[in-house]
């Protein structure tokens, strides 16, 4: 997987995980919300419907109420003519579709029934529900209890079907009667039911207007993670084509340096060496062929040191530690100041990478502080943190410089930059402090973390 896809992976997953949990969240607030509310609109129906039962029972009541106080005094002729004067008041009582008041005597015979008057003389009492409830007798014994609320089973009028109902009934045991009437609960399951309905159109169009967000904010984001890419592209093939320039340049130079070397002084000494070959021949002294024989020796140690500067033998024999020893014993043997090198810490095995990158830095900084310091006094220490890591220093006592002034000025300091690069290619940084008259200390770092990643791709095949 490219690194691309897997940066815009990073950004998504965390994006999709988000909503999702946002998605979720809304559903189950929603759900409780709807809970709540079903709860809260059930509560407030069924305790409204309450009351309005109570008061059509007072109601019917009140309308027979003189009718039943006069049978205390009455006769049965009378009485029984009251209580029929008092049954067809209660059943001229209406309302609604199937509103309606019923009366049956205490035993369980209906008396009157405005909407089943089939009913009217039948005994009900061991009327049983579809779930064998005994409807009579709760509503009986609910009413002989001081009157109140039954819910109950009954077929419905208008629709000709068994319904939930909330009957409200009372007792007039002065003539033997239960009173009661009730409303049908169908009315409530559908108002939840569209209650339910209109909750999941808001939750299904929360989550459709989630989805539009989230829609909105992936395509914002591949697009910027697209421009990013196109961006970092176009840098990353600038940098590319720098560093392919700046590759040819230093080869150039390696070059033009090797050139001059062989110019200036193996081929001189060659020439110098034929000469006195060629003399040698048509003349026997012996000082011409040891002159030759010097001058040729001269020539080797040429070469040695000229192949030295290519590519240190030692570094791939004893190590780092050793060849940049021996760095600072040329320097110091050479006159320019006093050098030396240390280690600190338990010397560590380092890539290859890094041990060119480092011997060439330093290469470069001693070539530097003999060539612009100055100096008298040149340290060079290599130093092996025990958390990781290595680190390299190289400090002088010459004449110092304003960094800051060599860094400006793109034609001074390309030594400096040179090293910067060397160890930017690993992952290292490199330090730079110095100021006019105080000497200068240069300081190449590789963290642990980086040295370890070199050492994992150093062994891959």
């Amino acid at each position: 997987m490219k690194l691309r896809l897997k940066i815009l992976l990073l950004a998504l997953l965390p994006l999709a995980a988000a909503l999702c949990g946002v998605a979720w969240a809304v559903v189950h607030q929603q759900r409780e919300l709807l809970e709540r509310e079903r709860s809260a609109v059930q509560r407030t129906y069924m305790e409204a419907r309450r009351d309005e039962l109570r008061h059509y029972v007072d109601l019917a009541v009140s309308n027979v109420r003189p009718l039943y106080e006069r049978t205390a005094h009455q006769d049965a002729a009378q009485r029984q003519a009251a209580t029929a004067q008092a049954l067809a008041l209660i059943e001229q009582l209406d309302y609604g579709t199937d509103g309606y008041f019923f009366v049956y005597d205490l035993q369980g015979r209906v008396l009157m029934h405005s909407r089943q008057p089939e009913l009217v003389g039948q005994n009900l009492w061991e009327l049983r529900d579809p779930k064998g409830n005994p409807t009579i007798q709760r509503l009986i014994a609910q009413a002989q209890a001081g009157g109140g609320y039954v819910e109950y089973l009954w077929r419905q009028p208008s629709s000709e079907r068994m319904a939930p109902k909330l009957g409200y009934v009372v007792a007039l045991p002065q003539w033997n009667w239960m009173l009661g009437t009730g409303l049908y609960l169908d009315s409530i399951q559908a108002t939840l039911a569209q209650l339910e309905a209109e909750a999941r159109d808001n939750v299904t169009g929360t989550l459709w207007l989630i989805g539009g967000i989230a829609l909105v904010a992936l395509l914002l984001i591949s697009a910027s993670g697209l421009a990013l890419n196109l961006s970092e592209q176009r840098a990353a093939e600038h940098k590319l084509r720098a560093l392919a320039h700046q590759v040819v340049r230093l080869q150039e130079e390696e070059r033009a340096h090797l050139a001059r070397e062989l110019h200036d002084g193996l081929s001189q000494r060659l020439v110098s060496i034929k000469l006195l070959v060629e003399s040698a021949q048509h003349d026997t002294r012996p000082e011409l062929l040891r002159q030759a024989a010097q001058r040729l020796g001269d020539s080797l140690n040429e070469v040695r040191r000229i192949s030295h500067r290519l590519r240190p033998a030692l570094l791939d024999t004893l190590g780092l530690p050793a060849a940049l020893a021996h760095l600072a014993q040329e320097l110091h043997e050479s006159g320019a100041m006093q050098a030396g090198a240390s280690v600190e810490g338990k010397p560590r095995a380092l890539p290859e990478v890094v041990n060119t990158v480092l011997f060439r830095v330093a290469q470069e900084a001693l070539t530097n502080a003999a060539k612009h310091a100055a100096a008298r006094h040149l340290a060079l220490t290599l130093e092996f943190p025990a958390e990781g890591g290595v680190a390299m220093r190289v400090l002088d006592d010459g004449r110092g410089f304003d960094t800051e002034a060599a860094q400006a000025d793109p034609g001074a300091g390309i030594g400096l930059r040179n090293m910067r690069e060397r160890l930017a290619s690993i992952g290292g940084r490199l330090d730079v402090q110095s100021r006019p008259g105080h000497g200068t200390q240069i300081e190449a770092v590789i963290d642990a973390p980086q040295l370890a990643r070199l050492a994992r791709d150093n062994s891959a095949p």
